[in-house]
C-alpha cells in the first residue's frame, strides 16, 4: 500500500502502560534501535514508585520517554509529539504531558469498565468516547486482541503468557511509524529468548505482526523518518548513566592497576551498578553484597587499607548509615569512592523519582569537621568520566570521594563515543614501601605537596603503624587528646581537600560571554534543561551564559571570578535549594533559586521563562 512519508527533524515519544506491560523493554529497544541508526537521543524512564502497585492504577503506570532528533539532544523532551497509552491509567497519568494536536495511539483493551474505575474515571466516562480527546489525533488499537489472534495457533501459550508480547506488538508498529528496521530487536529476542524457542518465535510473530499492521491498515496513512544527527565520527553506543559509572570505574581501575572491591547494600536506583559490575570479574574485581550499608562501606574501607581500589555505592537512605564509617575513611586518609545515585527524600522517599536531594548530606553530613571531595555527573555518559575523575582524586589526594549521580541520570541514556585506552590518562599510584632514609620508626602521617599521607600496605616490612577512628597525633598517628592536635589535625584535613582545587581544572563557561546580564550555574542532571534554554536565548541575542559545575568541593579557584563577571546569577536545582546556599555563603553573590521537587527533571520551557524574567 503507497503511503506518504514525511521527514521530522524532531520526535519524542512516551510508552505508557502498567509495570507489567513491559514499556521499559520497549522503550529501551526503540532507543537502541535509534542509536544504531546515528540519530541523536535522549531518554526519561519513569518507573512505578512502589514495587507492584495495584494493575490499572494510577501509581502502577509505568513510563518511558524517549527523544530523538537529527540535530544536537540535550533533554528528553518536555512534551511528547506521541503517546502510547496500554490502559487508562497510562492515558490519565501522562496525557497533560503531550502536545496539543499529539498523536495517542490507545490500547483498547485497556479502557474497559473495569481499567475505568481503576484509573479514576467517573462511572460511564471513557475519554475515548467522550470527546474529551478532540485536541489530539487518537489511534484506536486493540493491541490485546490482535496480539492474540497472531498467536492463536501457538498452543504452548496460555491467554496470560500470549498478552505479555502485546508490547512487541506496539514496538513494531512504532518501528513501521517511524521507517525503521526490526532487526535489531529480533537480534536482541533471539539472545535472549534462544532456549526458549516458543517463546522466541511468539515475540517474533508479534513484532512483525505490528509492524504489517501499520502497512495494511488504510487508517496510517503517513510514515515519518528522521535523519542522522551531525555527530563527530567515531564508534557509538547507548548508555545509560549506571553502566557508564561501571565502565567508569573499570577504567579507573585499568589506569591505576589497582584491583577494584565493590562492597554494596542493594538500593535503588544504585542497584544496577552491582550488577554491571559483577559481570567483569576478569577485570579483577570483587564484589560483595553486604548484609546491610554499614558493613558495606566498612568492608570496603578495610578494601581501600588493603591496598585495592575500594568502592561502596548507595542512594540518600543509605548515606545515612553510612556516615559514621565515612567519618572513619576522613580520618584513616585512604582512598574510597563512594558513589550516591539520589533519589526523593527525606526517609526513605520516592525510590524510583529523581532529585539532586543530597548534596548538604555529602557536604555536611557527618560528624564532625569532617570534610570529603565531591565530584558530580551532569549525563549519563559523562558518569563515565565523573567515576574516572572520583577515583583518581581519591588515591593521589589519599581521601574518600563522593560521587553523586541522580536517578534521571542513571536510568536515562545518550549516544556515547567509546573512547580508546589511549585516550584516557594513568592514574599514578605510589604505594609506601619502605621507610625513608634515616626513619627509625615509620610515620604514617607524614604528608607530600598535597598533605597526603603514604599508602601503606599492612604486612610490609618497616611499616608497621596504628590506625583507628580517635584523633591521631600529627606525624606518628598516634592517639592523642590534645586540644592544639586536635584542632591542627582538623585544619590539615581541611586543607588537603582545599589543595584539590590546584589538581583540577579551571571552571569553564559552557556556553554563552565570558561577561553578561546572567550567568546560569547548574550541576548534575539539569545540565540539559539549562544548556537547551540557554542557547535558545543566546540565539535571541541575550547575553546569557551557562557554567555547569563538576566539582563541588573543592571548587574550582577561577569560579568566584566568573561570577563576578555577571550581574546576576540563577542556580536551577532538584531539590529546595542546596547548591545555592553553598553559593551564596562562598562568593557573598545575591544567586537566586529555581527549585523543582516533583520527582521529574526541569524543562527547558520553564527555565527560558525564568531566565527571561531576570533579563
Amino acid at each position: 500500500m503507497v503511503k506518504d512519508e514525511q521527514v521530522l527533524q524532531d520526535v519524542v515519544i512516551k510508552f505508557a502502560g502498567d509495570s507489567g506491560d513491559g514499556m521499559q523493554l520497549t522503550g529501551q529497544q526503540f532507543t537502541n534501535n535509534t542509536a544504531m541508526l546515528g540519530i541523536d537521543l535522549a531518554t526519561f524512564p519513569d518507573f512505578p514508585a512502589e514495587i507492584r502497585a495495584p494493575i490499572g492504577t494510577l501509581p502502577g503506570v509505568s513510563g518511558f520517554q524517549v527523544h530523538f532528533s537529527s540535530n544536537k539532544v540535550f533533554t528528553p523532551g518536555d512534551a511528547c509529539d506521541v503517546l502510547v497509552a496500554m490502559n487508562a491509567a497510562a492515558l490519565k497519568v501522562n496525557l497533560k504531558g503531550l502536545k496539543r494536536g499529539g498523536k495517542i495511539i490507545a490500547n483498547i483493551d485497556g479502557f474497559d469498565s473495569k481499567n475505568l474505575r481503576l484509573a479514576n474515571y467517573a462511572d460511564g466516562i471513557n475519554p475515548l468516547e467522550d470527546g474529551s480527546l478532540e485536541g489530539y489525533e487518537l489511534i484506536k488499537v486493540d493491541v490485546t486482541k490482535l496480539t492474540r489472534e497472531a498467536l492463536k495457533d501457538n498452543h504452548d501459550l496460555g491467554t496470560k503468557e500470549r498478552d505479555r508480547a502485546k508490547n512487541m506488538f506496539v514496538l513494531g508498529f512504532i518501528y513501521w511509524m517511524y521507517n525503521r528496521d526490526l532487526s535489531s530487536t529480533i537480534d536482541f529476542l533471539e539472545e535472549k529468548f534462544g532456549k526458549k524457542e516458543s517463546i522466541l518465535q511468539s515475540n517474533i510473530k508479534i513484532l512483525q505482526a505490528g509492524y504489517s499492521y501499520g502497512d495494511t491498515t488504510e487508517t496510517f496513512s503517513t510514515r515519518y523518518t528522521v535523519e542522522k544527527a551531525k555527530m563527530e565520527p567515531g564508534l557509538y553506543r547507548s548508555i545509560m548513566g549506571n553502566q557508564a559509572l561501571s565502565y567508569g570505574l573499570i577504567a579507573a581501575g585499568q589506569k591505576s592497576g589497582l584491583p577494584i572491591f565493590l562492597g554494596t547494600y542493594p538500593i535503588t536506583p544504585a542497584s544496577d551498578i552491582l550488577h554491571e559490575l559483577t559481570k567483569y570479574k576478569n577485570f579483577g574485581i570483587r564484589s560483595f553484597q553486604a548484609e546491610d550499608e554499614i558493613a558495606a562501606i566498612t568492608s570496603t574501607i578495610g578494601a581501600s587499607y588493603g591496598g585495592s581500589l575500594g568502592i561502596t555505592t548507595t542512594s540518600g537512605p543509605g548515606m545515612a548509615l553510612k556516615a559514621e564509617a565515612m567519618g572513619l575513611a576522613v580520618m584513616l586518609e585512604i582512598p574510597l569512592v563512594i558513589v550516591n545515585i539520589q533519589r526523593g527524600g527525606p526517609s526513605t522517599g520516592l525510590p524510583t523519582k529523581t532529585e539532586q536531594s543530597d548534596l548538604m548530606q555529602a557536604y555536611y553530613g557527618r560528624n564532625g569537621e569532617c570534610p570529603m571531595p565531591i565530584v558530580s555527573a551532569s549525563t549519563p555518559s559523562d558518569c563515565f568520566d565523573a567515576a574516572f575523575e572520583a577515583v583518581r582524586i581519591a588515591v593521589q589526594h589519599m581521601t574518600p570521594v563522593i560521587l553523586l549521580s541522580d536517578g534521571y541520570i542513571a536510568n536515562g541514556a545518550e549516544p556515547w563515543k567509546y573512547p580508546t585506552s589511549a585516550d584516557l590518562p594513568t592514574i599514578e599510584v605510589h604505594f609506601k614501601e619502605s621507610p625513608i632514609e634515616g626513619e627509625e620508626k615509620f610515620m604514617p602521617y607524614r604528608r607530600d605537596e598535597k598533605l597526603a599521607r603514604p599508602w601503606a600496605v599492612p604486612g610490609t616490612k618497616g611499616l608497621e603503624h596504628r590506625v583507628g577512628g580517635l584523633e591521631k597525633q600529627d606525624i606518628t598517628g598516634n592517639i592523642s587528646y590534645d586540644s592544639d592536635n586536635h584542632q591542627h589535625m582538623v585544619k590539615t584535613r581541611q586543607a588537603k581537600v582545599d589543595l584539590i582545587a590546584n589538581y583540577i581544572p579551571l571552571q569553564t563557561i559552557d556556553s554563552g560571554p565570558k561577561k553578561g546580564k546572567v550567568l546560569v550555574i547548574g550541576w548534575g542532571s539539569t545540565y540539559g534543561a539549562i544548556k537547551s534554554a540557554v542557547l535558545d536565548l543566546q540565539a535571541q541575542g541575550h547575553a546569557v551564559s551557562h557554567a555547569h559545575i563538576r566539582y563541588i568541593r573543592p571548587f574550582p579557584k577561577n569560579l568566584g571570578e566568573i561570577i563576578k563577571n555577571f550581574d546576576k546569577v540563577l542556580v536551577p536545582e532538584i531539590n529546595n535549594g542546596q547548591l545555592v546556599k553553598i553559593i551564596r555563603d562562598e562568593f557573598f553573590v545575591d544567586a537566586k533559586a529555581y527549585n523543582k521537587i516533583m520527582g521529574i527533571p526541569i524543562t527547558k520551557s520553564e527555565l527560558i521563562t525564568t531566565i527571561t524574567e531576570m533579563l
